[in-house]
């Protein structure tokens, strides 16, 4: 039977082979098939933009923007909307059309920069020919698919970048060519592996723009102590990353009676010293995203999805569930506004006040805000506890979680270690276990969360920091390990990236990329140590000798 769509970008992927019928996430084959046609507009899109830099010519903001939302709204859990992927695509043919007028020498454009459609009909129609298995060689559609998701990744840093009024024209430049080289058929191995590189290069650039636009606008994250607890008013749940759409939800917020909470995520706003003087921000309730299903039913208010980790909501809340920005759901309501633009929340507090407060599921405090800033700040605590051999390693746990049992993994992995090691973690895997009694190490907590995946920079600069507090000359001297979960595209960024600083040894679950190809598994293998994870019993062996 001919498959109705492929997609293998993230890590439940039917069969860790790739979803062909529908997608686990819960997008439907139409959606898939559009989200492939897309992103194939936008290589097109991206050719003309790197013609016409060649020839000297500036590429304005808004297509910039253009492109790099289109790559965020493929991101997995992001967006289920059809409607918003045909008015993509149509927008950015339209562009380019425009941008071709501009260039001064078409020759040697590539079908895709030419291709055009008279009507939706012809989407449907090529569609269908565009999607990941158009590349035949296997080993080469591995490398394209693993450069295009760490795109992808790299497209949500510079989102929220540009939403704060922050940007790099070095940074768009490279996306735009490194998604116009996707379509040449000359490149080879070899050189998709050095682009593979390079693409961890400017990973680690689109995360340093984004924690200098995060940090100039909300200050530098401190230690916090976050109420998981709920108040007696009704409240407002807002899930996803974006901490503009919070800071203006917040500002239209005062003086309603209506509380703020975040969900998954956006706990590490508590963290951001401009959203402490916030009286009804209350704090963080639920847990990772997967778990939204009751957790949302229980929240009894609105809840606003500002970014991807979208569960298809059930009919009992649907109607409470709003989208912003780069996140959709068809039936849900969407607050308007891209880039830089106004937003409107009055629907969201005027429907908030219709509702219950939160149902309590839980109680009590959870501690946050380890990021670069705050870490350097305990440096001298943290290498006199090493020196002294009160800590004798760091686990960097960060990435992403998910539904799959074998992720109990984290939580037995946690529990396991000794006493004398501690976990730097971001993202949403921190849930398996920044709630359990850990303890501290001489007042220093043995979980240190430094935020979202969006703040993995932060542990990036942590190691780097160690690494000339201790005068060594190679990053893989440090008493550091890494056992990373990874669900969707911004944990392949967050990979690349540190494969391009050198990091070695990297153990990724619950399970190893669909979408690397047994010849490209092994490249990463044999020059970078990548590894799968095992029991947690074996693993320890391995990481601690």
């Amino acid at each position: 039977m001919e498959n109705t769509m492929f997609c293998y970008q993230c890590q439940e992927t039917a069969g860790c082979t790739g979803c062909t019928k529908v997608g686990v996430c819960g997008k439907s084959p139409d959606i898939a098939r559009m989200q492939d046609l897309l992103i194939y507009t936008t290589k097109g899109l991206s050719e003309v933009t790197t013609r016409l830099r060649e020839q000297g010519t500036k590429v304005s903001g808004d297509v910039n923007h253009l492109i790099t939302l289109n790559l965020f709204t493929t991101i997995t859990n992001a967006n289920f909307d059809d409607k918003i992927f045909y008015d993509r695509v149509k927008m950015t043919l339209n562009v380019k059309n425009e941008l071709l007028q501009k260039l001064n020498n078409k020759e040697n454009l590539s079908g895709c920069a030419l291709w055009d459609a008279k009507d939706e009909s012809e989407f449907d129609v090529k569609s269908k020919t565009v999607g990941v298995l158009a590349t035949e060689n296997e080993d080469v559609r591995s490398l394209r698919e693993l450069i295009t998701y760490g795109l992808k990744g790299m497209s949500a840093y510079v989102k929220h970048a540009n939403v704060l009024g922050f940007d790099e024209e070095e940074i768009n430049a490279f996306m735009q060519s490194t998604l116009a080289k996707l379509l040449d058929d000359s490149l080879t191995v070899d050189e998709l592996v050095a682009l593979t590189l390079e693409t961890g290069k400017f990973g680690v650039n689109g995360m340093a723009l984004l924690d200098n636009a995060n940090t100039t606008t909300y200050g530098n994250p401190e230690i916090t102590k976050v109420n998981i607890g709920v108040g007696k008013n009704p409240g407002i749940l807002v899930s996803g990353h974006d901490l503009k759409d919070l800071e203006k939800l917040l500002e239209q917020t005062q003086g309603t009676g209506v509380d703020v909470y975040t969900h998954s995520e956006m706990l590490p706003a508590h963290y951001y010293p401009a959203f402490k003087k916030y009286s009804n921000f209350i704090g963080n309730y639920g847990n990772a995203w997967w778990k939204q299903k009751e957790e949302f039913e229980s929240f009894n208010g609105p809840i606003l999805m500002t970014t991807n980790c979208i569960v298809p909501p059930k009919s009992s809340y649907k109607d409470r569930v709003y989208t912003t920005g780069a996140a959709g759901f068809a039936g849900c309501k969407h607050i308007a506004g891209e880039t830089g633009d106004k937003k409107d929340f009055s629907q969201l507090i005027e429907h908030a006040k219709k509702c219950q407060a939160p149902t309590e599921i839980e109680t009590g405090e959870i501690v946050g805000g380890f990021a670069h800033n705050q870490v350097f700040a305990l440096a001298d605590k943290v290498v006199d506890a090493v020196k002294t051999g009160a800590i004798k390693k760091f686990f960097v746990m960060a990435g992403c979680d998910g539904r799959a049992k074998s992720r109990s993994y984290y939580t037995d992995f946690a529990s396991a270690l000794p006493k004398d090691t501690v976990i730097l973690t971001a993202g949403c895997a921190k849930y398996r276990y920044n709630k359990l009694e850990l303890g501290d190490i001489g007042g220093i907590p043995r979980v240190l969360d430094a935020g979202q995946c969006n703040d993995s920079y932060s542990l990036a600069l942590i190691a780097l920091k160690l690494k000339e507090v201790f005068e060594l000359n190679d990053i893989n001297e440090l008493p550091i390990a890494f056992n990373i979960a990874w669900y969707e595209q911004k944990a392949v960024i967050v990979l690349l990236s540190l494969l391009y600083l050198g990091v070695k040894n990297i153990h990724l679950g619950p399970t190893l990329p669909a979408f690397l190809s047994p010849n490209v598994a092994s490249v990463l293998v044999e020059n970078f140590g990548i590894a799968g994870i095992t029991t947690v019993e074996d693993d320890m062996k391995i990481f601690l000798g």
